[in-house]
């Protein structure tokens, strides 16, 4: 009588640890965006309330949201580097621990001075998060894995930046306008906890402290033209989305609309488009590229203006919704051209973009506003089209072929 054969064991399930890049990464790159954005752009709602209670003009009250945007542009080269030195994880906890101490001090404020002020240090902690995040997708990730979660990034940031302008928005109208930032303080401190216990370990980072070889490597990213035109296309790409959602929370804060601030938080609704479409948009900028992609983007986003220019609350809330989710794309086209286009350096090279990308907003906020106070909402909208149209000519010349999808982990063929 013969032995039975043993039954078969069936294969174990690969066993996921709770560092394992696999598994958490899109959650990671979500959360940090999300924390990120929360705070950045958490003074639109609320600017009418700013204006009254210190008697500002929209400009000034506009450089609320602009001294935030402004450090960020300056913060973020050096966070690069920072980065490219120190490592990955530390460095984005830090950022979002940092983060919490300007953010607990603005209901304090007694003037819009100090307000700005401390907006201003709100912003020099958050590259940290955003820059180096994108510094760690490149390193990390292959191919269409790139992005992919590019588009998870940006989900991330566009809830994030809902979220921000919702609480505000909606506190501010039942307890005041400082109370919001308390709770965002609150939300600061749980991101640092949640990203400190989940952010994966690099695995392909390596420390650079040679601080004359990172002189090299940013004078070879001043000779990389899709990378400089990811500059160019991220300065005015930003520069149209805060001025268009800075003064269009004017436009209807005051006669004819007459919104109050719980409505004004409510049209910030319309970034959940943004959150939805940009979630999947990395597939679409990986099969036409993204000079394709940013130059479809940028025709739907200033025929989105173009539509808010009429005098229907339902035409601007529709034009936003269309400008803004196409700006969305246009973020995440020039993301995937960074990725694919740097190949060392890469904290460095996402420093250097966003420099230009929030200098942008910041330059935004004031030229869109100068443009407003001369000629009301259509100077803003003509301001913005023209930083579009630039854009699209940047994008034509200097991404000239549909970016390819290779391994970021070397270099790319030009």
């Amino acid at each position: 009588m013969s032995a039975r054969p043993p039954a078969p064991v069936p294969p174990s399930p690969p066993i996921s640890q709770p560092g394992d890049p696999r598994r958490l990464s899109s959650t990671v790159a979500w959360l940090c965006a999300f924390f990120a954005f929360l705070n950045i752009y958490a003074m639109q709602p609320v600017l009418p309330m700013v204006m009254r209670d210190f008697g500002a003009t929209p400009v000034q009250a506009g450089f609320t949201v602009g001294a935030t945007i402004f450090a960020l542009a300056l913060m973020s080269p050096f966070i690069g580097m920072l980065s490219d030195a120190a490592g990955r994880k530390s460095v984005v906890f830090f950022s979002l621990l940092g983060l919490c101490l300007p953010t607990a001090l603005v209901p304090f404020a007694d003037s819009l001075r100090m307000l700005i002020v401390l907006r201003f240090l709100q912003g020099l902690f958050i590259p940290g998060i955003v820059v180096v995040l994108l510094a760690y997708i490149g390193e990390e990730f292959e191919g269409e894995a790139i992005a992919r979660l590019n588009g998870v990034f940006m989900s991330g940031a566009v809830i994030g930046g809902f979220c921000g302008r919702f609480i505000t928005g909606h506190l501010g109208h039942l307890f005041g306008w400082r109370s919001a930032f308390v709770a965002l303080t609150l939300l600061d401190a749980l991101g640092a906890l949640i990203v400190w216990r989940g952010i994966p370990a690099s695995r392909h980072f390596t420390a650079n402290r040679d601080f004359g070889n990172a002189l090299r490597i940013l004078a070879r990213h001043l000779h990389n033209i899709p990378l400089l035109t990811a500059c160019v296309v991220g300065f005015c790409v930003l520069f149209s989305l805060i001025g268009t959602f800075t003064y269009v929370v004017v436009l209807l804060g005051f006669p004819p609309f007459n919104l109050s601030v719980a409505a004004l938080a409510n049209i910030f609704s319309i970034y959940l488009v943004g959150a939805f479409i940009t979630h999947f948009s990395g597939r679409f900028i990986a099969r036409i590229g993204s000079r394709a992609a940013l130059l479809i983007a940028l025709a739907l986003s200033s025929g989105g203006l173009c539509l808010a220019l009429l005098p229907s609350l339902f035409a601007v809330l529709a034009g936003l919704t269309l400008c803004s989710s196409a700006i969305f794309i246009c973020q995440a086209a020039a993301f995937s051209a960074i990725a694919h286009n740097v190949s060392e350096g890469r904290s460095l090279a996402s420093g250097l973009y966003y420099m230009a990308y929030y200098g942008g907003g910041a330059t935004g906020a004031w030229v869109a506003g100068l443009a407003f106070e001369a000629y009301g909402w259509s100077g803003s909208v003509i301001s913005m089209i023209l930083a579009q149209a630039v854009a699209a000519v940047a994008a034509w010349f200097g991404w000239r072929q549909a970016t390819p999808t290779t391994s970021p982990h070397t270099p790319p063929e030009n």
